[in-house]
């Protein structure tokens, strides 16, 4: 058999949350793009519990961009389109809710839930303490895309719960006709480099990815935000309608909602389910 040719070019030809081979896999997910650190170790225990699936494609995309995929049966990335049926499709409970509505999924199980954090530059050289400080003109803030990232719903329900309405529609609307929010397209790709660059000097983000940041060694630390202000969100799963490996798709549930998928996510920094109210 002839050796697979690689195309190694970083900053051009490269799809890191395209992951996998969509035309010879045996189960085909479309995962919250949050979850990408959790994916490998997940899907390794997975392949030990299921070894008759054996080829895994994933997605790890905002959930927005994820539910429109589903929508419309492809995806465009620059010049490639790629058309892929997914088994399973994951995401907040605003895209979940939508895509049962378009009979697009059966009955979803919640699966893990997560909380806030600011990320600032190593260092924090703008003594960013909390939402207030988003407000601030000279602070450029990261901001999760409200058309496609589920996350920016409870970053837009904190600042509210700490400063009220005017200060959220401030830092969506106002900062950003100004210039001093930008938006990001995938923020758990972007908020880190852009802080890390110079380019923004917050983000808000999930508290895993803040773990994971700093764990991996970025020049981010992250700004804790009080309880009161920092709204709960709850990650749902569901077989797709007309998954083509529907056995399997049930399979990973099993696994994701089991006790050995729910480690994994508590190795990573996700919570377990309680009785918190879901935001997202």
């Amino acid at each position: 058999m002839a050796e697979v040719p690689f195309l190694d070019l970083p900053g051009f030809d490269e799809m890191v949350d395209l992951v996998g081979d969509p035309l010879a896999a045996d189960l085909v997910l479309f995962m919250n793009g949050n979850q990408f650190m959790v994916l490998p170790e997940l899907l390794e225990g997975f392949r030990r519990a299921y070894p008759a699936v054996r080829s895994v494609y994933y997605e790890t995309l905002p959930p927005g961009v994820l539910l429109g995929q589903l929508q419309a049966g492809s995806l465009r990335v620059g010049s490639l389109t790629l058309s892929v049926a997914p088994d399973v499709f994951a995401a907040g409970r605003g895209e979940m809710d939508a895509a049962r509505r378009a009979g697009l999924v059966g009955e979803p199980a919640a699966y893990a839930q997560n909380r806030l954090a600011l990320l600032v530059t190593r260092g924090n050289p703008l003594g960013i303490r909390g939402w207030d400080d988003l407000l601030r003109p000279e602070v450029v803030v990261a901001l999760p895309n409200p058309a496609t990232e589920g996350i920016a719903r409870l970053v837009r329900a904190g600042i509210t719960a700490a400063l009220g309405t005017a200060a959220a529609q401030r830092v969506f609307e106002e900062k950003l006709r100004a210039g001093s929010t930008r938006v990001t397209t995938v923020h758990h790709r972007q908020t880190v480099a852009w802080l890390e660059a110079g380019e923004a000097h917050v983000g808000p983000v999930w508290l895993s990815e803040a773990r994971w940041a700093v764990t991996t060694g970025r020049a981010v630390e992250p700004v804790p935000l009080p309880a009161e202000a920092n709204p709960s969100g709850r990650y749902w799963a569901a077989v797709c309608s007309r998954a083509p490996h529907a056995a399997a798709a049930r399979a990973f549930l099993d696994y994701l909602t089991g006790p050995e998928g729910q480690d994994v996510y508590r190795r990573y920094g996700f919570q377990a389910l309680d009785g918190a109210p879901d935001a997202l």
